[in-house]
């Protein structure tokens, strides 16, 4: 069993204040070890994304701790949360965030030149990697939206990120592009101890993983483990 790279304890967030007061999470704690594919389930409003973007260092818990690859996040200042972004965690959203007027390779290149050395020669690795070495030169706008989810996925392992957070990664994608971007996701994890955190409301994608936790009203309901997950190819939706 290796060490937990996300540990959570009483973890709560609450967003306004007196009778308007929300709360998002409510007293959430758990642990994630590296090299997980791990599915964060639950349906809209349940918490899912607030629980990502604490882990994300997006915005800061009202209480409770959170530990990240062995960086207490409370009481962080914004410098060293941008550091921590940088450093430690990669994202994939629904939508992928690509500049139009850059190529796939630059993309990629802005992220790999901000978080080290020999950006041209990462950022080919990366997008070799995805499966687009014969597209580096081609704008978003000239790519399928998997292409330009596979883009971003690049752009979010150049930096080699021990934690991949995603966030309805496959919700603006057909079944047949969803299945091959969520296989992509899982190799990720694969002899580099990387771990995915993955956000959804589509329960056949937790069939693939490796744990599955479920969200609702900010309380988790349900945390097991997946004995025998299922092959991204064969999920349906």
């Amino acid at each position: 069993m290796t060490d937990p790279i996300v540990v959570a304890r009483d973890l709560s967030k609450v967003y306004g204040e007196g009778d308007t007061a929300v709360e998002a999470l409510d007293t959430v704690s758990f642990s994630i070890n590296a090299g997980e594919f791990v599915v964060l389930l639950g349906p809209s409003g349940s918490g899912k994304t607030t629980l990502l973007n604490q882990i994300g260092a997006l915005e800061p818990s009202t209480s409770g701790s959170l530990t990240v690859n062995g960086i207490e996040l409370a009481g962080m200042s914004e410098a060293e949360r941008t550091e921590y972004r940088r450093s430690t965690v990669g994202f994939v959203f629904q939508f992928y965030n690509l500049i139009p007027t850059l190529t796939a390779e630059e993309n990629v290149a802005i992220i790999a030149e901000i978080t080290g050395a020999d950006a041209e020669s990462r950022s080919n690795t990366v997008l070799d990697g995805v499966g687009l070495a014969d597209r580096l030169e081609h704008f978003p706008g000239e790519l399928s939206g998997g292409e330009q989810q596979r883009v971003a996925i690049a752009r979010s392992l150049v930096k080699y990120p021990p934690l991949l957070l995603c966030d309805e990664p496959t919700g603006a994608l057909d079944l047949e592009t969803g299945r091959t971007i969520l296989d992509l996701l899982k190799s990720t994890t694969e002899g580099e101890d990387r771990t995915v955190f993955l956000v959804t409301h589509n329960s056949t994608i937790a069939e693939m993983a490796d744990r599955v936790i479920q969200l609702r009203d900010g309380r988790i309901v349900d945390d097991v483990v997946n004995e025998d997950p299922t092959s991204a190819s064969d999920l349906r939706w």
